[in-house]
C-alpha cells in the first residue's frame, strides 16, 4: 500500500509538473524550466514497477491515470466548448499513455543500462504520432513550452518542434535513471549515481554538446533584414461572433469591425492589409449577394461590400463560405466552408477554404460508421464545414501570404506548405473567445510562434480576443494587443523568402525519432527472446 501511495502521488505530481510547464490559470505564461524536469517522477514510477507481467500491467494503470490526469489540468478550457470536449481530449490521453507505459517500462527490461535512451526516443515518436490523422491534437508537445525563448527554439528551422522536444525531454529520462540508482534497493555496490554517471557521460556530453549547440545556431541567425516590410493592421473586435447569431448581432458586429478598421486606417494611412480574425463577419458573404434568400442578411452582407468598396487598402475577412454543389448523395445543395477571403475595393479576389477541420467541432467524416456520435453531434449545434482543398497564396500589390484558419496553425506542415508555395509571410485568423481562457490563447499562441521559426517567416495573428500579435521569423513577439479587449493592433513585419531546412523535409525528424524507437523496442523484443532461450528464465 505504501509503495502504491507513493506511485500515485508521484504520477499526481508529474501531471502537475507538465500543465504547469504549459501556460496555465495560475501562471499564465507557464514556468518553462519545469519542463526540463516535469518527466522525472514519471519515469521514476516506471522504473519502481517490478521487471514482470505482473509490473507492465501495472504500467498501464500508471500510465491511464497520468494521461488523463495531466490533459484534464492542461485543457481543462475545452469544457467551455462542451463539457464532453475535455473528457474526450483526456481520455484519448489515457488510451495513449496506457499503451505507452509499458512500452517505456520494456525499453528497460530489453536494455538494462541503455533503456533510458529508447524511453527517450518512445516519448518523442509518441509526441510525433499523436499529430496525425483525424484525432491529431498537438497540445501539449513538450517543446512548445519553450515558446518564450528564441535561444532555444532556433533550431525549430532544422528539426521542427522535435528537435526541441528532444532537447526538453532527455535530461528527465537521464535524471530518473540517476534517481534509480540512488533511490533504489540496490542489487550490486556497483549500482550508485557516480558509476552510472561515469558509465553514460558520453550520452550526458552528446546532449550538452547539441544544447550547446543549439544557443550558438541561434545566436547566428539573424533577426531579420528591415529591406522589405508590411505594414498590416489586426482586428480584435473581443466577441464571439456565434454568440450574437442574429441579425441584430450581425449589424453590432459589423458595426465594432467596421469602425476599429477606420480608426486603424487614420492612425495609419499607409497601411497595406487589414486583418479580421476567424468568421468575424457571419452572413454568408458570397451566397447572400448571389441567392439573396434572406433579405435581412443580404441588407447587413450589402452594407459590410459598401463599406469596402470605398477603402482603398485590401481586407482579410474570415467569413462562413457557403456555395451550391453536388453533394456525395449526388444532389445539388449549400455547401459551407470557414474561410478567409480577400476583398480589394469591395471585390472578392479570392477565397481560401480551411482544409484541416477540428475533429468533431467542425467535421466528422465517420457518419455512417458512427451515427449515434454523429447525432449527438448534431443535437449539440455543431458546425460542420466542408474541407478546402487548396493551398492558396494570396497576392496582393506587393504583398504575397497565407491564411491557416485557427486550429490550422498547430501543425507544422500546413505553414510549411504555403511558404514553399511563395508565401512570404503568414497570417493566421483565429477564434479562440469561446474557450474564455487567457491560458488556451497562450498555448495556442505558443505552437504559431515555431510556424514563424520553422519558416523564417513573420506570422500575424488576428483573434477575436487573443492572442492578436505580429512574431518575428526568431519567434520574438515583435507586438502584442492585450487579451478581451476591443483594439486594432499595427504592425510592421518583415518580408522573407528564401528555404530553411525544415521547408526542405518536414516532420522527417519525428518520423525519423518514431522509426528509431520501434526498430530498437523490436530488436530488444528478439535479443530478449533470445536471452530467454539460452538461459531457461522465465518473464
Amino acid at each position: 500500500m505504501k509503495s502504491f501511495l507513493i506511485n500515485t502521488a508521484l504520477i499526481l505530481f508529474g501531471a502537475l509538473l507538465f500543465a504547469a510547464s504549459f501556460p496555465n490559470p495560475i501562471i499564465n505564461y507557464g514556468f518553462p524550466i519545469l519542463a526540463w524536469f516535469a518527466y522525472i517522477p514519471v519515469f521514476y514510477v516506471i522504473r519502481r514497477c517490478k521487471n514482470n507481467i505482473r509490473g507492465l500491467l501495472i504500467c498501464i494503470l500508471w500510465g491511464a491515470l497520468y494521461g488523463y490526469t495531466s490533459y484534464s489540468l492542461l485543457v481543462h478550457w475545452l469544457a467551455n466548448f462542451h463539457p464532453l470536449a475535455a473528457m474526450t481530449a483526456s481520455l484519448l490521453q489515457l488510451f495513449y499513455m496506457a499503451l505507452l507505459f509499458p512500452l517505456l517500462k520494456l525499453a528497460l527490461i530489453f536494455y538494462p543500462h541503455k533503456g533510458y535512451i529508447l524511453q527517450w526516443m518512445l516519448w518523442l515518436a509518441y509526441e510525433y504520432l499523436r499529430t496525425l490523422g483525424f484525432l491529431g491534437f498537438p497540445y501539449g508537445i513538450s517543446g512548445y513550452t519553450q515558446w518564450q525563448f528564441p535561444l532555444i527554439i532556433g533550431i525549430a528551422s532544422v528539426f521542427g518542434v522535435w528537435g526541441v522536444s528532444a532537447l526538453v525531454l532527455f535530461p528527465s529520462v537521464y535524471i530518473a535513471a540517476i534517481a534509480d540508482e540512488l533511490l533504489l534497493p540496490k542489487r550490486s555496490p556497483q549500482k550508485n549515481p557516480i558509476s552510472f554517471f561515469y558509465r553514460e557521460r558520453l550520452a550526458a556530453a552528446a546532449w550538452l554538446g547539441a544544447l550547446l549547440a543549439a544557443l550558438i545556431f541561434s545566436t547566428m541567425q539573424a533577426d531579420y533584414s528591415q529591406e522589405s516590410t508590411a505594414k498590416i493592421a489586426l482586428i480584435q473586435q473581443n466577441a464571439d461572433p456565434w454568440m450574437d447569431n442574429n441579425p441584430r448581432g450581425y449589424k453590432r458586429m459589423l458595426g465594432i469591425l467596421s469602425s476599429l478598421s477606420q480608426k486603424a486606417l487614420e492612425e495609419v494611412p499607409d497601411t497595406e492589409l487589414v486583418v479580421w480574425p476567424e468568421t468575424a463577419f457571419l452572413p454568408r458573404i458570397y451566397w447572400h449577394t448571389t441567392y439573396r434568400d434572406n433579405p435581412a442578411s443580404y441588407e447587413i452582407v450589402k452594407e459590410l461590400l459598401d463599406f469596402l468598396a470605398e477603402q482603398e487598402v485590401p481586407f482579410l475577412i474570415g467569413n462562413d463560405d457557403a456555395r451550391r454543389e453536388v453533394t456525395a448523395a449526388g444532389t445539388l445543395s449549400r455547401v459551407n466552408y470557414n474561410a478567409a477571403i480577400l476583398f480589394e475595393e469591395g471585390e472578392i479576389k479570392d477565397v481560401y477554404r480551411k482544409m484541416h477541420l477540428v475533429p468533431f467541432a467542425e467535421h466528422f467524416p465517420y457518419e455512417k460508421t458512427f451515427p449515434r456520435i454523429y447525432q449527438e453531434l448534431v443535437k449539440a449545434n455543431v458546425r460542420f464545414w466542408k474541407p478546402g482543398s487548396e493551398a492558396l497564396v494570396f497576392s496582393t500589390a506587393k504583398l504575397h501570404f497565407s491564411v491557416p484558419i485557427c486550429f490550422e496553425d498547430c501543425f507544422g506542415y500546413i505553414s510549411r506548405d504555403f511558404s514553399r508555395r511563395g508565401a512570404d509571410f503568414i497570417v493566421n485568423i483565429t477564434n479562440d473567445s469561446w474557450a474564455d481562457s487567457f491560458s488556451s490563447q497562450l498555448q495556442h499562441l505558443a505552437m504559431s510562434v515555431f510556424r514563424a521559426v520553422e519558416n523564417r517567416r513573420a506570422v500575424v495573428r488576428a483573434a477575436t480576443s487573443g492572442q492578436t500579435c505580429a512574431i518575428a521569423p526568431s519567434g520574438r513577439i515583435l507586438a502584442m494587443a492585450p487579451p478581451f479587449t476591443e483594439t486594432a493592433l499595427h504592425v510592421e513585419i518583415p518580408l522573407m523568402t528564401g528555404f530553411t531546412p525544415y521547408m526542405f523535409w518536414g516532420d522527417i525528424w519525428g518520423k525519423i525519432f518514431t522509426a528509431c524507437a520501434f526498430m530498437v523496442l523490436i530488436a530488444g523484443v528478439f535479443r530478449y527472446i533470445l536471452d530467454l532461450t539460452k538461459t531457461g528464465r522465465k518473464l
